[in-house]
């Protein structure tokens, strides 16, 4: 365990508090080694009130550099990927999909040895029937379905991803294909005993053209690969997700993800220039254009954008990136109501305008969630509602005084009871890390449930709250976040609701 030191920036500690922080870290250092990994130390003093975020804002019209003001004893973890947490279901084995939902195989061949023989000298080496990797590729993120697949084939060309989908239909064989396996709906997985065929090592970027700005790559590069291969060039992804550390791009456009950053830089709808696809018979439909404007007949793409593998398997990408910012801010506010959460983001939208690049919302019991589960710490004090307001531009004067005046404008009217601050890239991360871990909390709780619906926003809480009452004790959580364009809620429990009550409480977005 450490805790911050004093002189560290960003930090805005008294003499006294300085004199506590050293005692606390002496006494904690003392601690055999098993008391340090489980001690959860108090706060030393309330979070930050508003005359800090109200300091901040002075010290910038001062010339000051800009600095995160967060105390505490418990740090942030940063968000890298997503993977298998530990979970009360995670002791036990997932019940298979087929067993749990009436559902019924469809009269398709099963795999034989002579298909496994073919599938070889298409993919050498990159055959798989070992059951502790299909145990990863037959089993949702989530730890809610289960397939029973017994063959994983990893192509790594459009080619060969024909030829596996032309053998399959003659043969009469089902494949379910993977990305990522970051789906929060069990998308990803087989039903039954589908080929699974994995986009993993088709993961190449073809080209980037700097003066367009257009990424051409294949469908299996990590969006997080991906940001950083564009970055480096001056450019940033339109799309980001919590769980870019694991994502596929092909999955993402599959799905047709929106992301954290769909407020700034619209859908994928608009941002994907271009498509090759594999049909299931094999045909490879070659839509990779890297024209912003194709006025030429039909607009194919779009049937497979959001078509979640159902027509074809996306096997290259053509996307739009825009230049990058050079001036990020992130402020981290509360908010007494969700009313005020929303006059606090049509204030925002008025006032930041072009800047505004991300605007989070989050309820209370999310943020309990992510500070018991992932040992996170909210850098304000407790609040009913938490909104998350990014900034990006090219000039950080300007970008500077349009939030402070921003801040002021919410903070004299109410709207927003406390916040806090940060310019600084690790800081941002800090923040953001509350907002993109709260799927990742919520499966350390227990059973997740998880929709997508259309509600009009100012309606997105009533639901939350219609489904707490209705369900009551039954669920150990129904939580409210999300981005506001897009928000969601979720349920957990720790055990499975019938199937007629699933549709109750799940994932919106709207």
């Amino acid at each position: 365990m450490r805790l911050p030191e004093a002189a560290q920036p960003g930090f805005l500690l008294s003499v006294s508090e300085c004199g506590l922080l050293r005692a606390l870290q002496q006494a904690a250092d003392a601690l055999p080694l098993h008391c340090r990994a489980t001690m959860r130390v108090p706060r030393l003093f309330p979070w930050p009130p508003i005359w800090r975020l109200r300091l901040f804002m002075g010290w910038r019209r001062n010339g000051h550099k800009p600095a995160l003001k967060v105390c505490g004893a418990r740090g942030f973890g940063v968000f890298q990927r997503r993977d298998f947490c530990v979970t009360p279901t995670s002791a036990q084995e997932v019940m298979l999909t087929c067993e749990r939902y009436a559902v019924q195989r469809l009269p398709f061949a099963e795999v034989s040895e002579q298909d496994l023989a073919f599938f070889e000298r298409v993919l050498p080496g990159r055959v798989s029937t070992d059951p502790h990797e299909l145990k990863a590729v037959n089993i949702d993120w989530l730890k809610m379905v289960r397939g029973c697949s017994k063959v994983l084939l990893k192509p790594k060309t459009t080619s060969e991803v024909s030829q596996i989908l032309r053998y399959c239909n003659e043969r009469n064989l089902a494949v379910s294909p993977q990305g990522g396996n970051t789906g929060m709906v069990g998308g990803s997985v087989p039903v039954f005993d589908e080929i699974v065929l994995s986009t993993a090592l088709m993961n190449q970027v073809l080209s980037f053209n700097a003066i367009s700005g257009t990424l051409v790559c294949q469908a299996g590069c990590v969006l997080e690969q991906l940001s950083q291969y564009v970055e480096e060039r001056d450019f940033i992804m339109p799309l980001d997700l919590g769980a870019k550390g694991s994502c596929h791009i092909g999955g993402n456009v599959a799905t047709n993800a929106g992301g954290l950053r769909l407020l700034r830089y619209g859908s994928l709808r608009g941002t994907v220039l271009g498509l090759e696809v594999v049909l299931a018979d094999g045909l490879v439909l070659d839509c990779l254009t890297s024209l912003r404007k194709d006025n030429t007949g039909y607009d194919l793409k779009q049937l497979f954008m959001g078509s979640e593998g159902t027509l074809g398997i996306i096997t290259a990408v053509s996307i739009l990136c825009s230049q990058k910012p050079k001036v990020v801010n992130v402020a981290f506010l509360g908010c007494p109501g969700f009313s005020e959460v929303l006059q606090t983001f049509s204030t925002c939208k008025g006032m930041l305008g072009e800047i505004l690049s991300a605007f989070e919302f989050m309820d209370d019991r999310c943020m309990q969630l992510v500070e018991s589960h992932l040992r996170l710490s909210s850098p304000i004090k407790e609040n009913p509602f938490y909104v998350l307001i990014e900034t990006s531009g090219s000039d950080a004067r300007h970008d500077e005084e349009k939030l402070t005046n921003f801040l002021e404008r919410v903070m004299d009217s109410g709207l927003v009871t406390d916040g806090t601050v940060a310019t600084d890239n690790t800081k941002i991360k800090m923040l953001w890390a509350l907002r993109e871990r709260i799927t990742e909390a919520l499966s350390c709780d227990g059973y997740v449930y998880k929709y997508d619906i259309s509600l009009p926003v100012e309606k997105l809480y009533d639901l939350v709250l219609d489904i707490r009452s209705r369900l009551g004790e039954s669920a150990k959580s129904v939580v409210g976040y999300g981005h506001l364009g897009e928000p969601r809620a979720a349920k957990s429990g720790d055990w499975p609701l019938p199937q007629t009550s699933r549709p109750l409480c799940g994932l919106f977005r709207c």
